[in-house]
């Protein structure tokens, strides 16, 4: 699979990582109450749909990173170098482990799924640069 085929994973998966914190805040507090403007301080959730909305959030903050270094390798003509071709499975599958950890709870294993999303950024980062 190429770099751009990750991106589109990485968009996607980006894109539905909501729905395990929505989904309970539905079911609890109704649809009314959930769509609606959220009260001071928020609707009352679990710890874990907090820290999984944190997680979406985080993954929203690196996909405009990780977007802006794949297609940038893209189309500097990088697309089929090997730490390019790498770095799509490994930013993807770090990511997906990191809202996992995260939403569990579990920060050692947080820490590290993060970090393998950054080296996947390295990664292409290294291969435009030098």
């Amino acid at each position: 699979m190429t770099i751009l085929h990750w991106l589109a994973l990485v968009a996607l998966l980006t894109a539905l990582l909501w729905l395990p914190y929505v989904l309970p805040r539905l079911l609890r507090h109704g649809l009314g109450r959930a769509v609606g403007n959220p009260p001071p301080g928020g609707l009352d959730t679990s710890p874990w749909a907090t820290r999984a909305q944190a997680a979406h959030r985080n993954a929203v903050e690196n996909l405009v990173v990780f977007a802006t270094l794949a297609l940038v390798a893209q189309a500097a003509g990088h697309g089929e170098a090997t730490l390019v071709t790498l770095a799509g499975p490994i930013y993807f599958f770090s990511r997906l482990t990191h809202f996992v950890v995260y939403t569990l709870g579990i920060p050692w294993l947080r820490t590290l799924a993060f970090s393998g999303g950054v080296i996947a950024q390295i990664m292409l980062a290294w291969e435009i640069l030098l």
